[in-house]
């Protein structure tokens, strides 16, 4: 670990600087208890006492935790353990959080309300408490950079534009912790339980309140980040990878949960298409994050199998009207097509690389949507019914299971989205172990050999044309599969969003995003690249008309400060940031040593 200097930025008696901070942090938590504007007009209805709401309550909780941060300064039995890397960045990086929720609110108030004048004395509290604990927190001791530049670039970056002298350092690596079994499942069970509350949340915030919506999207960011310099994230990453079995399972467990704690079927309806979108995002983390192979028309895939479970599952528009397959059968029969599919189109292009095979899968997958809306009857045989698509597909029925009605259960009333969320995670653990096997088995290696240096892996003996086809058609196939379901959750299929960019996803800009952004060659990341891009656009009406503009921005700014992803694969990480070359100890080089006398000489 890289030495840092200890700086403040606001030029305080440190001594004051900490009781500074938590009186800010207990005066913002007491304001959140007041009323912050006088009309409920203002999304969240900020106007009860006694019972924060709304942007209230998220930052109740910032400020609580930037309290307990600042009280583990004074050495409090037990507070010590919640920083283990001991950055003095982590409580800076709440306090800049809170600050930010809190005055974003009260510009939004008046904004939206026309003038200061709509903001009550709670608001103004908490902009005062806020800015004290702000002010507390920059005037501790923070990690900078040393001389050397040894922290990655992106760590030495402004991370807000008010605060540009503040530069964060590397986050420094806990020590490892070998804690008994049950401790390590006990903490794994408090973060994904802690994970699934975030994200209820988060999915549960209404659609029209774009404002509150926007302070969670801070509070999530820097709290997350707050969490990567106290070194907490890479000890609950450490502990996890020690009992992976244990941390998947209590992952889908929590995603099985989820309908259970929602009221509205709608949010379920959105959780089961962030399954879809990731499951398809991992067949084409196979591809792209594994393999190296940038594929532009990945969506057609999804649209392959789409179209054939619809043509086969009992639709009185389909062409084969008479046909009506059990799920089963219709989900081999996508896979089957898209594995067809996938190989014929990969056989004669995958001895392309780089950008000539970037343009031909692109190609393909404009070639698949122009196919499918000709095949009308007008233009082509009647197959796809053009523009139209297949429409009224039922619902399925899966051992006299209903998917398209509701059920009681527990006591609950699960709503069919809630149904087919459960189907969404049996086919997405499907999904996720032929990708953790195949990555881990042998083909998987050639994969990455393929990735990092084709022409040396052919020189050790590897088949490229072979292990690129195997990659092509095996995320074909997954992306077949997502696409089963999918038609029968919407009740249709049509050419519309099978194209490289839409206004809303599918599509293959929004896919390879979701694997750029949350991490190439990882499990976790796509899944979680594919939830923030499809539920920011779903909660943030008024970006709809600037996907693609967001997208853009989001992707600058990924690949400027953390190329390697949000979950980084270890190996990327490495080679986007070499952090352990200038940490060694400098060695004498040849022109250090003296130069050899010559024998007799």
């Amino acid at each position: 670990m890289t030495d840092t200097q200890q700086t403040s930025l606001v030029p305080l008696p440190r001594t004051l600087a900490r009781p500074l901070a938590a009186a800010g942090a207990v005066l913002t938590i007491a304001s959140t208890f007041l009323s912050w504007t006088w009309t409920d007009e203002f999304p969240g209805d900020l106007t009860v006492y006694g019972y924060p709401a709304g942007l209230q309550v998220i930052t109740l909780t910032l400020a609580a935790i930037a309290l307990v941060y600042t009280l583990s300064g004074y050495n409090i039995p037990g507070l010590n353990r919640i920083n283990p890397s001991g950055s003095g960045n982590t409580l800076a990086l709440l306090a800049t959080g809170t600050f930010a929720v809190v005055w974003f609110t009260v510009i939004a108030i008046s904004v939206d309300l026309g003038g200061l004048v709509n903001v009550d004395p709670g608001g103004f509290v908490a902009a005062a408490g806020a800015l004290l604990l702000l002010l507390g927190a920059l005037a501790l001791p923070l990690d900078r950079p040393d001389d050397h530049g040894n922290p990655p670039a992106w760590t030495r970056r402004p991370v807000i534009g008010a605060l540009g002298a503040l530069r964060l350092a590397k986050p420094a690596t806990p020590r490892p912790t070998t804690g008994s079994p049950l401790t390590d499942r006990l903490a794994i069970t408090v973060g994904t339980a802690l994970a699934l509350i975030v994200f209820t949340y988060g999915i549960g915030i209404d659609n029209e309140a774009s404002e509150t919506f926007i302070g969670y999207l801070i509070a999530v960011g820097f709290g997350a980040v707050a969490l990567v310099h106290a070194g907490l994230l890479d000890r609950y990453a450490t502990v996890s990878a020690r009992h992976k079995g244990f941390s998947a399972a209590l992952a889908f467990a929590a995603a099985a949960v989820f309908p259970f704690t929602q009221s509205d079927d709608h949010n379920a309806n959105v959780g089961v298409n962030i399954l879809i979108f990731a499951t398809v995002a991992l067949g084409l983390n196979i591809v792209v994050g594994l393999t190296g192979l940038l594929d532009l028309g990945y969506v057609a895939f999804l649209g392959v199998g789409a179209y054939a479970a619809a043509l086969v599952s009992g639709s009185e528009y389909s062409r084969f009207s008479g046909v009506h397959f059990p799920f089963w059968a219709a989900a081999l029969t996508g896979m089957a097509a898209s594995l067809i599919f996938g190989v014929l189109i990969g056989a004669p292009t995958l001895r392309l690389r780089g950008d000539y095979l970037a343009i031909v899968t692109l190609g393909f997958g404009e070639i698949f949507r122009i196919t499918v809306n000709n095949l009308d009857g007008d233009s082509g045989p009647n197959i796809t019914r053009g523009p139209n698509g297949i429409t009224q597909i039922p619902d399925l029925d899966i051992f006299g299971f209903n998917l398209g009605a509701s059920h009681q259960i527990a006591g609950f009333t699960l709503g069919r989205f809630a149904n087919y969320l459960f189907l969404m995670l049996i086919v997405t653990a499907i999904v996720v172990l032929v990708f953790t096997r195949a990555a881990d088995s042998r083909i998987g290696r050639s994969w990455i050999a393929i990735r990092e240096d084709e022409t040396a892996a052919t020189a050790m003996g590897i088949n490229g044309f072979r292990v690129k086809l195997i990659a092509f058609a095996l995320g074909a196939s997954l992306a077949g599969l997502a696409g089963t379901v999918m038609a029968h959750v919407n009740f249709s299929v049509n050419p519309q969003p099978y194209q490289f960019a839409g206004a809303a996803p599918p599509n293959s800009a929004f896919l390879l995003a979701a694997v750029v952004l949350g991490g190439m060659g990882t499990v976790s990341g796509p899944l979680l690249g594919a939830s923030v891009l499809y539920l920011v656009p779903e909660k943030l009406q008024f970006l709809q008309n600037y996907e693609l503009l967001a997208f853009g921005v989001a992707l600058v700014l990924l690949m400027r400060f953390r190329p390697e992803g949000i979950i980084a694969n270890r190996r990327r990480q490495l080679e986007f940031h070499e952090t352990g070359q200038l940490d060694v100890p400098a060695q004498k080089t040849l022109t250090d040593e003296p130069a050899p006398t010559q024998a007799g000489a």
